[in-house]
């Protein structure tokens, strides 16, 4: 049995970008950001970030289009993808790896405005159905109260 399957939660590097393909499918294609942090051989904090590219097909990728904007938040469901292609200009081989999403969820909308579409929970295919408005009914956002002060990595006892 072979496993293609990769989950990502992060941040949108950039407004999505929708296509329509030649036989009529609309692509959306967007980048996302994750972090982590880690001690180094010195037992010093270090942070890397790391870019993921994304592809959505179909009904899936008008409502990412529409609803999710770089800030956004978002959790991705779906394979690992590998292209290649040859430049027209330089005649080089070029490649690039992508997450090919089956399923897109959005994150808690931000109190800036350039958060998603909210819901925290539902499928952007099942986002599409609600009216705008009941993301709005709950009266606080996204319900989650956060602690105002950071949380240290080191006090979490696992």
């Amino acid at each position: 049995m072979y496993i293609n399957k990769a989950l990502i939660f992060g941040n949108l590097t950039r407004d999505p970008e929708l296509r329509a393909l030649p036989s009529g499918m609309n692509v959306a294609s967007f980048s996302i950001a994750t972090n982590r942090v880690f001690k180094d051989r010195d037992g010093k904090k270090q942070e890397q970030t790391d870019f993921h590219n994304i592809v959505v097909f179909g009904r899936e990728a008008d409502i990412v289009s529409q609803y999710l904007k770089k800030g956004s938040s978002a959790f991705i469901e779906g394979r690992i993808q590998n292209r290649s292609w040859d430049d027209k200009k330089t005649g080089e081989k070029k490649y690039r790896t992508e997450i090919v999403a089956d399923h897109v969820q959005f994150g808690p909308k931000g109190s800036g405005g350039a958060g998603g579409s909210g819901g925290g929970g539902n499928y952007a295919s099942n986002n599409a159905q609600r009216d705008e408005s009941s993301d709005h009914s709950s009266g606080g956002g996204s319900g989650i109260d956060y602690p105002k002060e950071d949380i240290n990595p080191d006090d979490i006892p696992f």
